[in-house]
């Protein structure tokens, strides 16, 4: 098997047609069709079935599809951590990072970093915090950015952290809560059953909720055209005009606080790279 051989398998996949995935690899459909054959040869077995509507992938092929993203993954690392190995301030840093810090705090950390060192470069993961812990328990990626501790990462740095307050552009009576409308917006699990836990200990009603928006983002921006109030970290909204805050307290009377941190293995340091872009994070002013 050749390295283009496991892109020629993922082209299939993606394109279930011979010519658009010739197309997307650039070469011509007899070269492709030529290393097909050559990789069904190599494993005894048929890849695809044609047909006049395109391919379907059998089962055996399904399983080299899989087989071809690990194996497209693991060359990529493989060059990248060699690359690395030759300079200590160039290389391909695979970050791993939660919605939210994606939105509102990630470009500004990769723009100081890009252009303090130039030769540097990222690939990008955006996703839940919980699964973001899983791409490095796996060594999938080196940095990660998470909100929530999800538990099972040795090294955890602290970066910052902010109240989980109430915020509205109208003035709100906190007794009348539950009779206002309210935005909801997907969260990490762990959070929102804080916040969850927090409202039955202060109302015996629920929450009236008339918007249930897919991101942070979006309710944010519902926030900022008085269509109701939300429950999020302080500090996305302290650039809204006029905005009405109320810090959340537990039962003990502590405020509920929500952490950022940076997460990584021991070993993913032995990179100079990663080494370099984790200390220069550590000392960024948040």
């Amino acid at each position: 098997m050749e390295d283009r051989d496991w892109l020629i398998i993922q082209a299939l996949n993606s394109e279930k047609n011979i010519t658009k995935a010739a197309q997307l690899l650039y070469m011509s459909q007899p070269a492709l069709t030529s290393r097909l054959q050559h990789i069904e040869r190599e494993f005894g077995v048929q890849i695809v079935h044609r047909s006049t509507k395109g391919i379907q992938i059998t089962p055996e092929g399904e399983f080299l599809v899989k087989a071809s993203s690990e194996m497209v993954s693991r060359l990529s690392n493989i060059k990248n951590e060699v690359r690395n190995l030759s300079k200590i301030d160039s290389g391909t840093l695979e970050i791993g990072a939660s919605h939210y810090f994606t939105t509102y705090t990630l470009p500004y950390v990769l723009k100081l970093f890009k252009k303090s060192y130039p030769n540097a470069d990222f690939n990008m993961t955006t996703d839940w915090t919980k699964n973001i812990f899983s791409l490095i328990y796996n060594k999938k990626t080196h940095v990660g950015f998470v909100s929530v501790d999800y538990g099972g990462c040795k090294n955890m740095d602290l970066l910052y952290e902010e109240p989980v307050c109430i915020a509205s552009t109208q003035p709100f009576i906190f007794n009348e809560l539950p009779n206002l409308p309210r935005i909801e917006y997907q969260s990490d699990y762990l959070l929102k059953s804080q916040i969850d836990k927090w409202w039955r200990e202060n109302f015996l009603k629920p929450p009236t909720i008339n918007m249930h928006v897919d991101k942070l983002a979006t309710c944010k921006e519902m926030v900022k055209n008085g269509l109701g109030y939300a429950i999020l970290p302080s500090r996305i909204v302290d650039n809204i005009p006029n905005i009405h805050k109320l810090n959340l307290k537990d039962a003990t009377g502590n405020y509920i606080i929500r952490k950022t941190w940076m997460i990584y293995n021991n070993d993913t340091l032995e990179l100079p790279i990663v080494k370099l872009f984790v200390n220069f994070v550590k000392n960024l002013p948040f």
